[in-house]
Order: structure tokens, then C-alpha cells, then sequence
């Protein structure tokens, strides 16, 4: 008999959590519902969740301090619920260890997705460990490949002929990841990693983004890429000899 995930649901508005436990029941999980601290806290002492939905904006204690609380207590994954568009309220939701956001009004297939996707990932075995960088050390702060000149003390990338490519803090540190993990096929979660710009958004797709930026300043085809290669299932390779010196 295969056993029903388990997903709390906290939000103070009755209409939503209803909707929600609906839907979700419908969709073959097992849902509770709290619509404070203290209920969720019941919920969460009284057996194993799969999953938390939490509402940003609540009276009393707010979806940040509640998913501190679960922070403390487990790994649970956390959804955010948020009526906010504001930037600042996402990133305040993932450093108190959301896995996740979705923005209120939503729809409730969306909501589906985000819960599988968030679910499937906090199931996955861990991913491997990413291969040894090549070594960069005083005598060896430039890095070159099919022309290109990447200077790590100052920061900059230039083509062959001298001219300096603009590159973000972002695209700068992804294209480092690649550079000293040549020809090694890299997760989207280790690059995330290596990368370590926790503006990435909660989802792995975001990293796909910045891909797709960092081929259109280097790839002479980025629709045909020759060095940021798509692995299929896997990830991503940089695809080329990389010497340093």
C-alpha cells in the first residue's frame, strides 16, 4: 500500500487553506492544515510532514519566524506563500530556509509543480561530489581558452584581441566554476555550489538563466553552443582545454 505524502498547509485565510487541502487531496496527498504558529507546531510535533506551504504575511508570528522554527527542528522542505512581488521579501524567505516561493494570486497547478519538483529533489540521493578544480594559485591568475583570457586577480574576461567582455558577479563566478572544471559534466546543484550567489532563485531552473547569458557574451552561435554544453539529464560541461598561466 503505497503511503500518502504528507503536506502542511499554514495560512490564516480559512478560503485559501480550504482550496488548497482540496486540490491537494485530490491530487493524492495527504494534507493538514494550521492557520497559526501554535497549530502548526501541533501538526509538526504530532507526526512526519513531507512538505510545508507557509504563508509569508500572518499576524502574529510570520511565515519567517515559522520557518526558522521548522529550520531547528528538521529538513522538512518549505514552500513560501507570499502576496509580496518584492525582491527583498523572497531572499529574507530563502535565507530563513525556504526551498521554495510562489506569489499569491496563484495557480493551483503551479502550486502542484513547485510541490513535486521541491519533493522529487528533497528525495534525490546527493548529488556526486564535483571533480578537482584545476589548480590556480599566484603564478597561475590567468586563465586561457580558444583565445580567451580570463584574469581571476582583476576580475575580467577579454577576447583575443584585448577587448574587455562585461561580465555580471554572477557570470563572472559561473564562468570561474566552468573554467577550472573543464570537461567535467557539472550539476545544476554543484555549480549552484561552486557558484555560491544565494540570489539564485530557490529553483534550479534559475541557474539554466544565467546559462543562457553567459553563451550569448561567449558562443559565436549562442543558439549552437560549442563551449557551454547542455548535458542531457545531467548538466552542463565546458567543453574545451583550459591552461592557466
Amino acid at each position: 500500500m503505497t503511503v500518502s505524502q504528507h503536506i502542511l498547509v499554514v495560512d490564516d485565510e480559512v478560503r485559501i487553506r480550504t482550496m488548497l487541502r482540496r486540490y491537494l487531496e485530490g491530487e493524492g496527498f495527504k494534507v493538514s492544515e494550521a492557520g497559526d504558529g501554535p497549530a502548526l507546531r501541533h501538526v509538526i510535533e504530532a507526526g512526519p510532514v513531507d512538505l510545508v506551504l507557509l504563508d509569508l504575511m500572518m499576524p502574529g508570528e510570520d511565515g519567517l519566524s515559522l520557518a526558522r522554527y521548522i529550520r531547528q527542528k528538521s529538513q522538512t522542505p518549505i514552500i513560501m506563500l507570499t502576496g509580496k512581488g518584492d525582491l527583498i521579501d523572497r531572499v529574507a524567505g530563502l535565507e530563513a530556509g525556504a526551498d521554495d516561493y510562489v506569489g499569491k494570486p496563484f495557480h493551483l497547478r503551479e502550486i502542484l509543480a513547485r510541490i513535486r519538483t521541491v519533493l522529487r529533489r528533497a528525495q534525490a540521493p546527493a548529488a556526486p561530489a564535483a571533480p578537482v578544480p584545476l589548480a590556480v594559485g599566484p603564478a597561475g591568475e590567468t586563465l586561457h581558452f580558444q583565445g580567451w583570457e580570463m584574469d581571476l586577480l582583476r576580475r575580467e574576461l577579454r577576447k583575443a584581441g584585448g577587448e574587455v567582455v562585461p561580465l555580471t558577479t554572477n557570470e563572472f563566478e559561473l564562468l570561474r566554476a566552468f573554467a577550472t572544471h573543464a570537461n567535467h559534466v557539472l550539476t545544476r546543484d554543484q555549480l549552484m555550489e561552486l557558484v555560491k550567489g544565494r540570489e539564485w532563485e530557490a529553483y534550479d531552473r534559475a541557474i539554466d538563466t544565467q546559462i543562457v547569458r553567459l553563451r550569448k557574451k561567449l558562443e559565436v552561435d549562442p543558439g549552437k553552443p560549442t563551449l557551454v554544453k547542455t548535458v542531457r539529464g545531467a548538466g552542463y560541461v565546458f567543453a574545451t582545454a583550459v591552461t592557466k598561466g
